[in-house]
């Protein structure tokens, strides 16, 4: 049985059992693999951007013996993905940026059609957001630290989202509603690093010196709003 990172385990238990997937930027294929051996996914589209990636997949798929149930293919995001051929989606490994650029291109192939596990690295706020415009709403996300680094996973399916707050788009309505103890240990980080930035920079005397002050001022009153929740 391949073992997963704690991030990468946690990324295919929010796959629902029983739904065929798509990984795009598969790496070496070993979410697929995983996906296949645990019962999670009776098949799964292991896609990556790059030949490298698609060679090692191929590889690691046929030493588990999973050719039959696992297929690679080179596709830029989504592109050489068909409509139909996965009920579940999942996106990891790289920027939230990057992710919506993805979903953006493609759009018509998954909306209402997919359900989908996001993990972006950085910008999460955005992913949110992306995902809330599209009528997409999160039914479940996590934080967790793996090898010292924050991460969040989300699935989200088709239906109206309601966020109301700054705080929750960037740190996660369900989160925060949750008091995940990860959230808090990285609020409470995240504040000290920011009031430490504000007290270095306040005494500059200039015009983006001032500009700085009151966008770090700001981030620092929305994380303190967060922070309410685990009052």
């Amino acid at each position: 049985m391949i073992q997963l990172s704690k991030r990468l385990k946690t990324v295919a238990s929010f796959v629902t059992v029983g739904k065929c997937v798509a990984d795009i930027g598969t790496d070496h294929g070993y979410v697929p693999i995983y996906l296949v051996q645990n019962g999670i996914a009776p098949r799964v589209l292991a896609m990556d951007v790059n030949k490298g990636p698609i060679l090692h997949a191929n590889d690691n798929i046929e030493k588990y013996g999973l050719s039959n149930v696992i297929t690679t293919r080179l596709s830029n995001g989504l592109r050489e993905y068909n409509i139909g051929e996965a009920e579940a989606i999942v996106i990891a490994g790289m920027g939230g940026g990057l992710i919506v650029d993805i979903l953006t291109e493609s759009i018509e192939k998954w909306q209402n059609k997919a359900e989908l596990i996001l993990s972006p690295h950085s910008d999460t706020e955005l992913v949110r957001r992306f995902l809330c415009d599209n009528h997409m709403t999160i039914v479940k996300e996590t934080m967790l630290i793996d090898e010292g680094k924050y991460y969040t996973v989300m699935k989200a399916v088709y239906g109206e989202s309601c966020y109301d707050t700054v705080e929750e788009y960037r740190y996660g309505k369900l989160l925060l509603e949750e008091k995940n103890p990860v959230l808090y240990d990285f609020l409470k980080k995240e504040l000290s690093k920011k009031e430490n930035i504000a007290s270095l920079v306040k005494d500059a005397n200039n015009e983006a010196a001032f500009r700085r002050v009151k966008e770090i001022e700001d981030d620092i009153a929305v994380v303190h709003k967060a922070l309410q929740y685990f009052a």
